[in-house]
């Protein structure tokens, strides 16, 4: 496995990451031996970056009870905040501590804000308190690293990222998206600025590998 440093803390990161939105699935439910199979597998070969979010139907408490059996210390964690459903400050508390639960950790390697596409919806945040929110989760050492995913335009990227001191985004990048959502010209706007960038969709959920 190859790696890459993140120079904003000098963390190691596995250049392939595991998304954990498209587990297989027994009957309507996760099959979670066989993703628990999978996930040891990914980490014996050397993924140390798993991504899950509140809305993937059961993907964190999957997560959770693998990580759990010895794994937690070898893997980052990478969730999101369902900044859609959150009408007052006290939902970000509520969120966040049921994700802690779901996942069986007290920490969050990497947390983002979930499809923040505008920012209105960044400013509405903002009247919530969460500037405040992000940092007293910093100082209690329960989340790591903050930032977003982004499905949006170009130029509601650039201005998302100028809207607040971001340690990291996630875009959605691949050969079929260099001119689409934040696109290569978001992606050139975060690295010039010091953003690390994580790319979602390298395959667009395998579609561009299944014909």
């Amino acid at each position: 496995m190859q790696y890459r440093t993140n120079q904003k803390n000098g963390r190691q990161l596995s250049v392939l990451g595991y998304g954990c939105l498209r587990y297989s699935k027994k009957g309507m439910a996760i099959d979670q031996e066989k993703a628990e199979r999978e996930m040891a597998l990914a980490i014996e070969k050397g993924v140390n970056y798993f991504d899950t979010a509140y809305t993937y139907g059961g993907s964190e408490a999957c997560l959770g009870k693998f990580l759990a059996k010895g794994y937690r210390d070898r893997v980052n964690i990478a969730t999101k905040l369902p900044h859609y459903y959150v009408e007052s400050p006290q939902d970000l508390d509520r969120y966040f501590e049921e994700q802690l639960s779901r996942l069986q950790t007290d920490h969050i390697e990497y947390y983002l804000m979930h499809m923040l596409n505008d920012t209105a919806a960044w400013q509405r945040l903002t009247e919530l308190g969460i500037r405040e929110w992000i940092e007293k989760k910093k100082k209690a050492g329960q989340i790591e690293n903050i930032g977003f995913s982004f499905h949006g335009g170009s130029g509601q990227f650039q201005k998302i990222i100028d809207a607040y001191d971001w340690d990291f985004c996630q875009i959605q990048y691949n050969y079929m998206d260099e001119y689409t959502q934040a696109g290569a010209a978001g992606l050139n706007y975060a690295y010039e600025r010091g953003i690390p960038v994580i790319i979602m969709e390298p395959l667009r959920g395998g579609r561009l590998v299944n014909g």
